[in-house]
């Protein structure tokens, strides 16, 4: 079918003419109609000659895609453009939800082209060093479409994992807290000296740049205009750049090339996905009286991949902590089964990190009412949906069962207290069959 019209989303880069894309200028200069938000709009004015210009305010994102489908149905090029990249918190999402919304196809009359430009979090990064040489991630604080538990979780993760982050949207004349929360949340899990970058109006007139420590982070100079990295808990301030190392000193000696003990150039690590799994093995083959979960602690991951790396040594008969899944689906029979180990320990997760155990005596002790699971005694009570559990693994060193949730984590475990007794791998057997 032949096209109509045309839709050119257009990142035109960080603003400076020296910075944008020879294919984004060629689109702007081909646009019959140029469409954008007003700040973006007179930081490229100067092509704009002769064009038809539709400013737009900055929430009006969805009428500046419905004014685009609209001009390009009746057969016009239209550039709609955004700074940085135009897909990275810019316009080209609403562009096609609009566009599929109204019915519309990659096949129909209306061509979309997405044209790539450098983004903040690049323009910025290149202005205060190598910030992102190891893994990153981008969060926008901005909780105008996002609720703030959600933006809370997201920082909460990457500061976890250690990612060096970038914030988009840190402040506005209304949203002053959030930069102040999200500095909570980074110092939880990174020192007060971390890094910090603050970049104002990248490659523009007006560019600022800002170095500081994370403790210091929300009384600086922050608005709209402004990008901030945070580092993670290698990088490091030098001759005034930040740098985040890319882990050669992890393999290497002084960056000379000659490798550590046990490493190999081109080869994973000996920390690596196969390494870790042996080093979990042989410390819990010397550590035998450690718990599982003493273990999943210092190594830092969650029960889940800890029982995947036992489970991948099941062939290995000298290997005591052999782990074996079962389906969660068995969750119901396997419970009601487990009343047959009475006397059986239960020990419980809670959400605060704490853990307690209750010895069950009896069988009445371990219920089960419609999709609820009740556990305890006088002593102590515990209540959960059985739809809480995502995974089931036995554990024949502890002669024990662990119950996980979705994130890996345990959400309670049963263990058989009579050292003598075979009631525990009788029931390894009936339900790993």
């Amino acid at each position: 079918m032949n096209k109509s019209g045309k839709i050119l989303l257009v990142g035109f880069g960080p603003g400076s003419e020296e910075q944008m894309t020879l294919r984004a200028r060629a689109a702007i200069e081909e646009s019959d109609v140029v469409i954008g938000y007003s700040t973006y709009i007179k930081l490229v004015e100067h092509l704009l000659a002769g064009k038809e210009v539709v400013r737009k305010g900055m929430t009006e994102e969805i009428d500046r895609s419905i004014e685009a489908m609209e001009q390009a149905k009746q057969g016009k090029t239209v550039a709609l453009i955004s700074s940085g990249d135009i897909g990275v918190y810019g316009m080209a999402g609403p562009t096609y939800e609009v566009l599929l919304q109204s019915g519309w196809t990659p096949e129909s009359e209306i061509e979309v082209e997405v044209i790539p430009g450098t983004t903040a979090l690049n323009a910025a990064a290149s202005l205060v060093g190598a910030p992102l040489t190891h893994d990153f991630c981008a969060i926008s604080l901005s909780d105008l479409l996002t609720p703030w538990p959600q933006i809370a979780r997201r920082l909460e993760a990457a500061a976890r994992g250690n990612f060096v982050v970038a914030l988009y949207n840190p402040k506005s004349g209304r949203r002053t807290e959030q930069i102040v929360e999200a500095q909570r949340i980074l110092l939880q899990y990174r020192a007060p000296s971390t890094p910090v970058a603050i970049v104002k109006s990248a490659y523009r007139k007006r560019q600022n740049i800002q170095q500081v420590e994370l403790a210091k982070m929300s009384q600086c100079d922050i608005g709209m205009l402004s990008t901030v990295i945070i580092g993670n808990s290698d990088s490091y301030w030098q001759e005034g750049l930040m740098i985040t190392p890319r882990g050669y000193s992890n393999k290497y000696q002084n960056l000379t090339g000659e490798t550590h003990a046990g490493e190999k150039a081109g080869h994973s690590l000996s920390l690596g996905l196969e390494g870790w799994q042996v080093a979990l093995y042989e410390h819990l083959q010397a550590n035998l009286q450690e718990s599982l979960a003493e273990a999943a602690t210092l190594f830092d991951v969650p029960m889940a991949a800890l029982l995947g790396a036992l489970a991948n040594r099941e062939d290995d008969s000298a290997c005591l902590f052999k782990a074996t899944q079962v389906a969660s689906e068995q969750s119901r029979e396997l419970l009601a089964h487990c009343k047959s180990w009475v006397p059986l320990r239960a020990t419980l997760q809670q959400l605060n990190g704490v853990t307690a155990q209750v010895t069950l005596n009896t069988e009445k002790e371990l219920n089960l009412d419609g999709e609820m699971l009740l556990l305890g005694n006088k002593n102590g009570q515990f209540q959960m949906e059985l739809s809480s559990i995502s995974s089931i693994w036995f554990v024949q060193h502890e002669q024990s069962i662990h119950f996980l949730d979705r994130h890996g984590n345990t959400l309670f475990q049963l263990s058989q207290l009579e050292a003598e007794s075979t009631r525990y791998q009788q029931t390894l057997q009936q339900f790993s069959q």
